[in-house]
Parts: structure tokens; C-alpha cells; sequence
């Protein structure tokens, strides 16, 4: 661990995060007391306006013995300052597990600690933002941002249901062709929108050997990005240049695929050709509302078709988009009529799936994770959604998690019914 602080000395507790019968966290170790030291100051490099935090190593954390999950560094300062670290203690392998994959680049996309971000610099403009961000740097706010919002929930879920899950990264499936072999199925949680080329190849080679995918978000697989070294290791800084794509050396000298959204020229390739959804836009604040009532994903939820559920759409979007590439047989699960910056349009959940007999569900919504907090202790920035939201959301996530971890759905559960043509009338 990197730590700069101006508190005499702090602690560090690492918390695996679970069910644990409701506690949702077990504390796994606790440091001894360590000195604080105040480090250099960061400045961005030129060029790509690149923040790095270049500090001397504080301390090391063992994590021999851990088992694989998704986990909380917690820092806790003298001076009465907390701060959170996320770690993910990756698993062996997939095969016969739900691999939960954790959303880091887009984390690291957001980050905007030293002032920059993929989205704006230091004087928040979008012309001075980061042309390429680093993971040798701490996160922005309290650390672990868009993993309480868009993942913890799931975590916990998943693990109360008691199915083998494997846990994973965004970069970990960039980087290792083999390591979706045999998964029953994949999880992209809440907020899932940088990708690489090579992550996005490797999940299509799953779900076409079988392994079920779910896109528990929205604008998931959105953005190409580069993964490039930093002075800790290889694979330490995410590069997307975005509209400025042809300042990219790579691109322009080296013939390097463009980093910008995926469906854009050059070398486009759509989301939806994958996702059987087409994001749209933000923001927008609608109710979620029902269309395919007696799919077996929404089994014992007792929703009728119509049935809405207030706040659940936002803040970003998908829906399905007949004029963009999208599978054949696509079921539409819900339909929300929505307006995002004026124009009126809808949310879509699909459905679809392949010969290898993988089911895809989309969600179609960022607030999906978020929505299995809703009306609990734990309801963290729900948007004002309800108790009856929160269980409608997780009864069809249980009903999702059991069916997927039992291996290709197609071979258990209803084929899809192709309804796109009679719900947009094309």
C-alpha cells in the first residue's frame, strides 16, 4: 500500500465482503499501528495529462490465505479520517462457478483524484481531461465509490444464495484467453462501460462455448480502451482518447485500434451485437414497467404486465434498437416509456439466446444493482426507490443467479420469444 496522510500514524482492517448472515462483511486482518508520512505531490504528465501517485511503498498487506472475493481495505486515521481501499483476491479459476467481474477500468475511468479524469481536468472542462488514467493512484471521495454503489449489493446476494461463484476483473479477462472456460455463467455488475478489445472477444468466446451473461447495468461495453504499463507493472494505465482518437500515436503510427466508443468508425462494433441492447443516453428518471410478465425471470414476483416500479430506470440507459445489429431471437422482458434531455423514448430488459445454448439477459438500467439495497438499512443512493422495488429486483435477480449457475439456459428454461418487431413495429 501507497498512503500519504498528514495524521501521525493509522490502522488498516480488510474486511471480505459477503452475506455472513447479514453482517454483510467479516474482518479478515487488522495492521499494527503505522507512522503517517506525507508524500509528493502528484502532477499530470504531459502529453496525455496522466496523474500518477509516484510515492514510496507504506506498507505491504499479505493476502496469503484469503480466499478468493471481493474485499474492503478500511484505513482508519488517528486523527479520525477513514478512507477505503477495494480489492479484488481473484480466483484460481471459473469452471463450474458464476464469475462475478469487477468493473476496475471504469472505476479508474471515473477516478478524479489529482484532478483529472477521462471526463474533465483540473478546471473541469472536457478538452483538458486525461487521455489516459493510471491505476498508480488512490480512488477519488471515500475509495470505493463504484464498488458500494454498483457491485457490493450483488456480492452480497450472490453469496447468501449459496452458489459457487469465481471473482474476477475487467482486466484479469483481458488478459488471460483461458480463464471463462467452463464458467456456468458471467456477471458485468452496475457500471461496466471501458472494455477492451480483447475482453470483449473473450466474453463473446464464452458465451458461444455456453456460459451464461448477464449485464446487470447499463452503457455496459461501451467504450474500446488500451491497457499500457505504468512504472509499477504492466497493465497500469487505461487509455481512451475518446473524440481525439486521432491523437492517439498508437492509432495514427502504429494501426492500433481507435479508443472511443465501440460503435463508432473506425472499426465499429456495436454493444448491442453482444449486450442485444443499444445504449441511449442520460439522464432520465422513469418507472421500470413490466412487459413480458409470465417470463420465467420475474416467477413469484406476482408483477402483472404494467406493473411499474417508480425510480428504477436511470440515471443512465439501453434499450433495444432494431436498426443497430441485435440477435435474432430477442425477447423483450420490460418497456419503460421514459424522456432523457427532452426526448421521449423507452428502457428495455432483453433477453436472448445463442446455439451453445447461453442465455443474455440485459437489464437495461444502471440502477440495477443499486435497487437490491432499496428499502433496506443498507439503501445507500437508491433515488428514492421502495421496499417493494427492492424485492421485485431481487427476486428476479435470485431467479437470474439460480438459473444461470446451472449451466446453458437455453437447456433448462423457455426458449425466448422474439417480440421486438411487435413492441417497436418494425
Amino acid at each position: 500500500m501507497y498512503v500519504s496522510t498528514t495524521a501521525p500514524g493509522f490502522r488498516v482492517a480488510a474486511y471480505r465482503v459477503g452475506w455472513y448472515r447479514g453482517a454483510q462483511a467479516r474482518l479478515v486482518w487488522r495492521s499494527d499501528r503505522v507512522a503517517g508520512q506525507r508524500q509528493r505531490r502528484s502532477r499530470p504528465l504531459p502529453g496525455t495529462r496522466t496523474v500518477r501517485a509516484d510515492w514510496r511503498r507504506t506498507l505491504d498487506v499479505r493476502a496469503h490465505g484469503w480466499p478468493p472475493g471481493a474485499y474492503l481495505l478500511r484505513l482508519d486515521a488517528e486523527h479520525g479520517h477513514q478512507r477505503y481501499v477495494p480489492l479484488i483476491v481473484r480466483s484460481a479459476h471459473t469452471a463450474g462457478r458464476t464469475a462475478l467481474m469487477h468493473a476496475v477500468t471504469t472505476w479508474q475511468a471515473y477516478n478524479a483524484w489529482g484532478g483529472y479524469s477521462l471526463y474533465q481536468g483540473a478546471d473541469g472542462a472536457y478538452g483538458t481531461r486525461s487521455l489516459a488514467v493510471s491505476f498508480d493512484r488512490p480512488y477519488d471521495t471515500n475509495g470505493a465509490g463504484k464498488f458500494l454503489v454498483y457491485e457490493r449489493a450483488l456480492v452480497v446476494l450472490a453469496e447468501r444464495l449459496g452458489i459457487p461463484l469465481a471473482y474476477t476483473t475487467g482486466v484479469d479477462v483481458h488478459l488471460t484467453p483461458s480463464l471463462l472456460r467452463g464458467a456456468t455463467a458471467l456477471l458485468s455488475l452496475g457500471h461496466d462501460e471501458y472494455w477492451t478489445p480483447q475482453q470483449r472477444r473473450h466474453v463473446t468466446r464464452a458465451r458461444d462455448a455456453g456460459t451464461n451473461l448477464a449485464f446487470l447495468g447499463a452503457n455496459a461495453c461501451f467504450r474500446r480502451v488500451r491497457l499500457e504499463p505504468g512504472p509499477s507493472g504492466t497493465l497500469r494505465t487505461v487509455v481512451c482518447y475518446k473524440t481525439a482518437y486521432r491523437d492517439d500515436p498508437q492509432f495514427a503510427g502504429h494501426g492500433a485500434p481507435p479508443t472511443h466508443d465501440f460503435r463508432q468508425p473506425p472499426a465499429a462494433d456495436p454493444e448491442s451485437a453482444l449486450t442485444g441492447v443499444f445504449y441511449e443516453g442520460y439522464p432520465t428518471d422513469a418507472p421500470y414497467v413490466v412487459h413480458s410478465a409470465d417470463h420465467w425471470l420475474f416467477a413469484g414476483t406476482g408483477a402483472k404486465r404494467g406493473a411499474a416500479f417508480d425510480h428504477l430506470v436511470g440515471v443512465e440507459y439501453d434499450r433495444v434498437t432494431p436498426e443497430a445489429p441485435t440477435p435474432a431471437r430477442l425477447e423483450i422482458l420490460a418497456h419503460s416509456p421514459l424522456v432523457c434531455n427532452g426526448r421521449s423514448s423507452h428502457a428495455d430488459s432483453a433477453y436472448y439466446t445463442v446455439p451453445s445454448g447461453a442465455g443474455v439477459f440485459s437489464s437495461g438500467t444502471m440502477r440495477w444493482v443499486e435497487a437490491l439495497m432499496a428499502g433496506t438499512r443498507e439503501n445507500g443512493r437508491n433515488h428514492r426507490m421502495d421496499g417493494r422495488t427492492g424485492a421485485f429486483v431481487t427476486r428476479t435477480t435470485e431467479n437470474l443467479l439460480r438459473a444461470f449457475a446451472v449451466g446453458p439456459a437455453a437447456k433448462t428454461r423457455p426458449a425466448p420469444r422474439n417480440n421486438v418487431a411487435s413492441v417497436y413495429g418494425t
